[in-house]
């Protein structure tokens, strides 16, 4: 896997930054730093080492610019990816577009059963979240205990520390942005420890840490996070 030097992060555009030229030729990543799912596809351009290839236009998401949905995309989300004169988005969609599309280690391996494996990771995704999402909006741990308790299990699955076994791959992505801010929301407002009896989630999250590309898009503030997620999820707590 590539190793990324540490690269100078520009500060995000607000709603007076004038607009990057679009369609010249430059790969654009739009992205907020704080956002786990442009998080995603910022680490897997890291991982294939993409930095001087796709650039980074950071946006303000309280104050973003109007010519962002306007002129750029539509959806007026993060993250999305100029390339090829045209504009794509969804997280999922961009991080195998980014390892598809370009050069760089894959991150995915060619083993065809852990390739099925990992579409059947991220079809359990959006039930992945809604559990923990539960438990962040009541005063029961029992949703988020469900939650992490599968992914105890999906570690299980291959020999390794990482969800396909030894390589940190897309799966890991896909999961890890989000695993991140629950770790720091959970272990804060319920004072519960998510790798407690989970030696799988523990190591994996461990191992994580140690990737580069991975550690440099941590740029998640703890105390930032945990009063956004109680306006959210618990304006009682």
């Amino acid at each position: 896997m590539a190793t990324p030097s540490v690269e100078y992060l520009p500060p995000p555009l607000d709603a007076t930054a004038e607009q990057p030229a679009i369609f010249d030729g430059t790969i654009r990543l739009y992205l907020a730093y704080s956002c786990p799912y442009a998080q995603r596809v910022w680490i897997a351009r890291n991982c294939k080492g993409l930095q001087d290839k796709i650039k980074l236009v950071p946006l303000n998401l309280q104050n973003r610019p109007a010519w962002y949905k306007e002129k750029v995309y539509p959806e007026n989300k993060v993250p999305s990816l100029e390339h090829n004169g045209k504009v794509i988005g969804e997280s999922l969609d961009l991080i195998k577009y980014v390892d598809s599309n370009f050069e760089g280690p894959s991150l995915l391996p060619d083993d065809a059963d852990k390739k099925e494996y990992f579409e059947t990771l991220l079809s359990h995704m959006d039930e992945f979240l809604g559990m923990v999402y539960a438990t962040f909006k009541g005063d029961s741990t029992k949703d988020a205990d469900a939650a992490f308790d599968l992914l105890e299990t999906a570690l299980a699955k291959y020999d390794g520390s990482f969800l396909l076994g030894n390589e940190f791959t897309l799966a890991d992505i896909a999961f890890i942005p989000f695993v991140e801010r629950f770790q720091i929301y959970l272990s804060e407002v319920f004072n519960y420890d998510l790798t407690a009896g989970r030696p799988k989630v523990a190591a994996w999250i461990e191992a994580a840490d140690k990737i580069d590309a991975y550690k440099q898009t941590k740029k998640t503030d703890p105390k930032e996070l945990v009063e956004i997620y109680k306006r959210i999820f618990s304006p009682q707590k």
